[in-house]
């Protein structure tokens, strides 16, 4: 007799996905690569439609020169740390990147299959064109070490996130999708992902040969400092506080003796100035 006849529809979808996705370095995740990227796809989705329709999502189709300004400059600096050879999901996920224009926002954000979302917020915050790819590196690493898919598959289950993957679950995804954007409670990730996305950050910046490769640690040192003065910015709500991490990143750099002076600003500059 055929136990298959008895198992319902979503189980059978789950063992065949299963069955058939590739799992080959998997990265300990029940998730094939291929179904980290339908995932990334619905969720962007539906972080696009939720920004868009709040007039907040910048375009990249745009016939705006400003915003074409911006996204020239931005995808110079997102391509540096990319193509840096330390990315291992580089060819594989889309790694697209958007701007959201909300500048009572400081933070950014990474989806499953390497959807990167910038708000405008963050930017005019920072002034160190090194510390603002440091902040890019960190959540690349996210997503290019799987942090998120991990995380996510611990929150809500194999079953469901497979659903969502498949478009066949809206109510999960708008939820998935506000929380990646920290408008919901945001996505706590473990305090190995938050090390290894740091230690990783500096693998990134050290690889593009242009960027200071603890440019993540400036990025830090300037939320803790103003953490002190007044509220905390909207990133540490969704990464824990700095503490040691300053140190072990400015260590980890001493350590592999990579570059550590800043770059020039030129992109970071005509990004900001495009955003005004």
């Amino acid at each position: 007799m055929n136990r298959l006849a008895y198992l319902p529809i979503w189980a059978i979808t789950l063992c065949s996905l299963l069955l058939f996705s590739s799992c080959e370095d998997n990265d300990g995740v029940i998730f094939s690569i291929q179904d980290d990227i339908r995932l990334g796809q619905q969720v962007s989705q539906q972080v696009d439609s939720t920004y868009r329709a709040q007039g907040k999502l910048l375009e990249r189709n745009s016939t705006n020169a400003k915003t074409q300004q911006a996204y020239q400059s931005l995808d110079r600096i997102v391509n540096r740390v990319l193509n840096s050879g330390q990315v291992k999901y580089r060819t594989e996920f889309p790694w697209t990147v958007k701007i959201i224009k909300d500048d009572n926002t400081l933070n950014a954000f990474a989806t499953p299959g390497g959807h990167i979302y910038v708000f405008s917020g963050l930017v005019k915050y920072l002034e160190d064109e090194d510390h603002f790819a440091g902040v890019l590196a960190h959540e690349i690493a996210h997503a290019d070490k799987r942090h998120s898919v991990k995380q996510l598959q611990r929150d809500y289950g194999i079953a469901i996130l497979l659903s969502v993957a498949l478009g066949n679950d809206p109510g999960t995804l708008k939820t998935i999708a506000a929380q990646l954007a920290g408008s919901l409670a945001g996505l706590r990730f473990s305090r190995d992902a938050e090390t290894e996305a740091d230690n990783t950050s500096v693998d990134y910046l050290a690889g593009t040969n242009h960027y200071a490769c603890d440019g993540a640690a400036g990025f830090f040192i300037k939320m803790q400092q103003d953490a002190q003065q007044s509220s905390p910015p909207e990133f540490l709500s969704t990464h824990p506080d700095p503490g040691n991490r300053i140190q072990n990143i400015q260590q980890l750099a001493q350590q592999k003796g990579c570059k550590t002076t800043s770059a020039a600003d030129t992109d970071f500059q005509q990004l900001k100035n495009a955003l005004n």
